[in-house]
């Protein structure tokens, strides 16, 4: 962390003990809430990053300043468009300049303040992008998909059609979810609750992830869990599809009752490749 963000945090740290019309109160102090969502939208602090051991390190301080900015906000009008909006009036709807580099494709999306989009970021309609997310350049968020508030999301992402990317802010130290570079969402799939998924791997369709969902690696013949310290991590370039497996008991068995199970069947070869490339022309 360089040193104006750690000066940012010293200064927001103090923000946190004071109640919303304290800080109201302040022009320094909203001054100060401003200058924390602009250095959120330049990518200059984030609620988590890379910790160059291959793992993530969470930035607590930046999630309790984002519920910082919400107790300081109060509801504004927000009515554009002939469209009735109620909002926090220190977290607006972001606008955006073709100097940005981000193409925001016209129907019905958003990206909040203090969400940080990338140059060559694409954003089908209708799509959304909350505050404290972090989406890297490359990457495609499309129609009807989410990117929940502080979720990393990488570079070359593709974020298929219906695809919910959970956030998390509370508790602050809560990690976020995690997706790295060159990874293939499919459409309506869920990930939820602090999981993350390396590299290069591919989420086939309808495939859910959440905190509490074992994975079944047919690969290695191994279970991968979340634990008490540790994410459910999807290995790099794990192809995940959405499988069940049978529920015990008598029951269960009598009924025929089966559980939805995410199994990895492959790991990615030259074939997923060809069938996951990104089209550089809609670029």
């Amino acid at each position: 962390m360089n040193s104006n963000a750690q000066l940012l945090e010293t200064q927001l740290v103090h923000l946190a003990s004071l109640t919303g019309s304290e800080i109201r109160a302040s022009e320094d102090s909203l001054h100060l809430l401003r200058t924390f969502l602009d250095a959120l939208e330049r990518g200059a602090v984030r609620a988590a990053q890379p910790d160059g051991n291959g793992g993530w390190t969470v930035n607590a301080w930046v999630k309790q300043a984002i519920l910082t900015v919400f107790r300081a906000g109060e509801n504004s009008d927000m009515t554009a468009g002939g469209l009735s909006f109620v909002d926090k009036d220190l977290i607006p709807a972001r606008v955006l300049s073709v100097s940005d580099g981000v193409r925001l494709v016209p129907g019905g999306s958003s990206i909040r303040r203090g969400a940080f989009v990338a140059p060559g970021v694409i954003c089908m309609p209708p799509m959304y992008i909350n505050i404290g997310a972090y989406v890297d350049e490359g990457t495609m968020v499309d129609s009807h998909a989410l990117v929940g508030t502080c979720a990393q999301i990488g570079k070359r992402v593709h974020i298929s059609a219906a695809a919910q990317i959970g956030g998390v802010l509370e508790p602050a130290g809560a990690r976020p979810v995690v997706i790295e570079d060159d990874v293939l969402i499919g459409g309506n799939c869920g990930v939820y609750e602090g999981v993350r998924v390396s590299h290069r791997a591919v989420l086939g369709s309808g495939v859910v992830l959440n905190a509490s969902t074992p994975v079944y690696d047919v690969i290695h013949g191994t279970i991968l869990r979340s634990t008490a310290n540790e994410p459910l991590v999807i290995p790099p370039s794990a192809v995940v599809v959405q499988g069940s497996r049978a529920i015990r008991g008598s029951f269960a068995e009598s009924h025929g009752l089966s559980v939805a199970t995410p199994i990895i069947v492959k790991y990615r070869d030259e074939r997923t490749d060809s069938r996951t490339a990104l089209e550089d022309a809609l670029r």
